[in-house]
């Protein structure tokens, strides 16, 4: 067994905090905004101009001129404000983002991330990653444990296009979740297994070079 994409977004939620501003990339990440706890307020930010997002609308509410920067429709909140995409990056280049989760293809041992190209593929650009892993204070990846050929994604040297080095601060995928000390302090800390994963799962699947620091309550998260 091991984490659905719903539950590592759910895993991923609890990086939240009250009044933080949060950036949510595209495809896995943005169903972390279905888990903001209740009564949190979290302030999201899309790179195409907007600051404060509301939820996914219903087909009825549906406003084609509202939409975050994968493209996807969203509604608006009563704080909501729009500005041009120029500016909506001078946020994220002047550190005024908390925390960004983004999806990754391979990310090692030492922080670095790759999501945004893969070698003969077509690709239409990084978008605004290269930005938010530079900008925000605090990065958080959400992916599988491993790809679609059965290769890990926890590597100890990306062999894809880096979006940056030594940028990720923790990892949550299907199998658990890893904090990385990306100013090179200490080595990749296993923290929280995902329910019915093993450590000798963790072993098999992960290229990388970590530690095992569990608290036992995170044994059978």
């Amino acid at each position: 067994m091991a984490w659905t994409r719903e539950q590592i977004a759910a895993r991923a939620a609890k990086e939240l905090r009250e009044g933080f501003y949060a950036n949510l990339g595209i495809g896995l990440p943005t169903h972390v905004a279905n888990y903001i706890p209740e009564g949190m307020k979290v302030i999201l930010h899309s790179e195409n101009g907007m600051l404060g997002m509301g939820p996914f609308p219903y087909e009825d509410e549906i406003d084609p001129d509202l939409t975050n920067a994968g493209k996807q429709t969203i509604s608006e909140l009563p704080y909501s404000s729009y500005f041009s995409s120029a500016e909506s990056f001078n946020i994220v280049r002047g550190g005024h983002l908390d925390l960004t989760i983004l999806g990754g293809m391979e990310v090692s041992q030492h922080g670095d991330l790759a999501n945004w190209m893969v070698p003969g593929k077509m690709a239409k650009g990084m978008g605004g990653a290269m930005d938010l892993v530079a900008g925000v204070k605090r990065c958080v990846v959400v992916m599988e444990h491993i790809n679609k050929d059965g290769e890990p994604k926890l590597v100890k040297k990306c062999s894809l296009p880096l979006t940056g080095m030594r940028v990720i601060d923790m990892v949550i995928t299907s199998h658990g979740v890893f904090e990385i000390d990306k100013h090179g302090n200490g080595p990749m800390r296993l923290i929280e297994l995902a329910k019915g994963v093993t450590l000798e799962d963790i072993r098999a699947h992960t290229d990388a070079d970590y530690i095992v620091a569990l608290n036992e309550e995170k044994v059978a998260a």
